[in-house]
């Protein structure tokens, strides 16, 4: 494969309701960048594997897994693909604007402190999610699912409310739906860290990315994300959420960073 600017990795479980649309973004926003899109498959059971055959060519490649490896395990699928200047984790559901990625990587590119970026995310609608900035605690976690007063201001540490959400700020855990980032440093690591097969691989991606560089949230670069958090609506995901974040915080009690 000849060197991309950048490469990009989508993983897919049953995403026919998102994979057009994410198509059509690529080819009306991506046009003045070189680019390698792979996408890996999770054992989808609906339409998402046709719908992709369809849409393949030269720099887009699909993998096709045979069971659900999870959402870290499946985006390493691609590391010793990868032969680019910068990778981008991105979701099936975000949809970003013209630019944006080839923007991202100058930016990089005039800063060699940093290896991670994320930008601003918001709800269709305009508004703001507020995502996790900070390394996980299981009193964020908690704060996060119960509406108590007394909890409220741990929410607001998570979140970095305290920041003003229209300046650049370091941050210490960058959002899976949408991480820009160094390949070198990405292969580096290892990528994730197949320990998880859900939630809290994003986090600890960050922490093992910051060993070497800065991670910086940016809102001059703007993506929708529409945000369908099973972990909040189902038990069995909420389960799987809980024993990730005893594996995280088993891996970094005596960390740091």
């Amino acid at each position: 494969m000849s060197e991309y600017s950048v490469s990009m990795s989508l993983v897919t479980y049953n995403s026919e309701k998102w994979i057009d649309g994410f198509f059509h973004m690529i080819e009306n926003h991506m046009n003045d960048m070189d680019y390698q899109l792979f996408i890996v498959d999770n054992g989808s059971t609906d339409r998402t594997v046709p719908i992709v055959k369809r849409r393949l060519r030269s720099n887009i490649t699909l993998i096709e897994n045979k069971k659900n490896l999870g959402f870290g395990k499946a985006h390493n699928v691609v590391l010793d693909k990868l032969n680019s200047r910068y990778h981008l984790i991105i979701n099936p559901d975000i949809t970003m604007s013209e630019n944006v990625v080839r923007r991202m990587a100058e930016y990089l590119d005039s800063h060699p402190d940093i290896g991670m970026l994320t930008p601003k995310v918001l709800f269709p609608d305009g508004t703001l999610q507020l995502l996790p900035k900070k390394n996980p605690r299981l009193i964020y976690l908690a704060a996060r699912r119960i509406d108590l007063p007394f909890l409220k201001k741990y929410r607001a540490a998570y979140e970095m409310r305290e920041k003003d959400a229209d300046t650049a700020f370091d941050i210490e855990f960058c959002t899976g739906a949408f991480m820009f980032m160094r390949t070198a440093l990405f292969k580096k690591v290892g990528g994730f860290d197949g320990r998880y097969f859900m939630y809290f691989e994003d986090a600890d991606l960050t922490r093992e990315i910051r060993r070497y560089a800065r991670a910086e949230y940016n809102p001059s670069f703007v993506v929708f994300h529409e945000w369908e958090r099973a972990g909040s609506r189902r038990l069995k995901y909420f389960l799987i959420q809980i024993h990730s974040m005893f594996k995280y915080m088993r891996k970094w009690r005596h960390q740091k960073l």
